[in-house]
Order: C-alpha cells, then sequence, then structure tokens
C-alpha cells in the first residue's frame, strides 16, 4: 500500500521560512498527483497546494506568491518551501495523493507553528 512521511515542521517566527517535505512509498510516484493540505485547529482541512504528474502547480489564494510547491520523482518526494510565513499559517500540515477527483492516501502530518 501507498504510505505517505511529512517531515520539515517546526517552530518559525513570522516572516520566517520552512521546507516540508513528502516521501512517498509503494505506488509509481511520477504518475501520483499530490497535494498539501493544512487544518488548524476549529478549522476545516483546507488544500494549500498541489502539483500534477505533469508538473502543473495550484495555490490557495492566501499563500500563492509565498509557498511553492515541487517534486522530485528521482526521490519520490514532494516539497513545499514555505516564505514570509504568518501566524495564521499555524497548522498542521499533511501530503495526499489524489486518486481520481478525491485524495485518497495520507501521510500523518507535520506541525507547523508561526509566532508573532
Amino acid at each position: 500500500q501507498v504510505q505517505l512521511v511529512e517531515s520539515g515542521g517546526g517552530l518559525v517566527q513570522a516572516g520566517g521560512s520552512l521546507r516540508l517535505s513528502c516521501v512517498a512509498s509503494g505506488g509509481i510516484f511520477s504518475n501520483y498527483h499530490m497535494g498539501w493540505f493544512r487544518q488548524a485547529p476549529g478549522k476545516e482541512r483546507e488544500l494549500v497546494a498541489a502539483i500534477s504528474s505533469r508538473s502543473r502547480t495550484y495555490y490557495t489564494d492566501s499563500v500563492l506568491g509565498r509557498f511553492t510547491i515541487s517534486r522530485d520523482n528521482a526521490k519520490n518526494t514532494v516539497y513545499l518551501q514555505m516564505n514570509s510565513l504568518k501566524p495564521e499559517d499555524t497548522a498542521v500540515y499533511y501530503c495526499a495523493i489524489r486518486s481520481g477527483t478525491t485524495y485518497d492516501y495520507w501521510g500523518q502530518g507535520t506541525q507547523v507553528t508561526v509566532s508573532s
């Protein structure tokens, strides 16, 4: 079965940067459409960024221009570079694989905390 492991979260001051990584195993990584989600306490899980198997990207408006999603198929890894972080970016961040129109495989998540 497909497994995803996120890393790179931590505590950072507003304006700082973090780089999240997600390593996938158990499938053909180059075929995956990948997404980064986040969930803050009391809020719905939201899609932050996505990258297709053809490396086309999507960003939610709140992170556009600050975050960059990328993939390295040779390493079975998807990255989320997070710059100019804001306290409202504080959340647990998850990577996921989309099958058809739904995301069906999820990592355990990594905590990102941005202090003011």
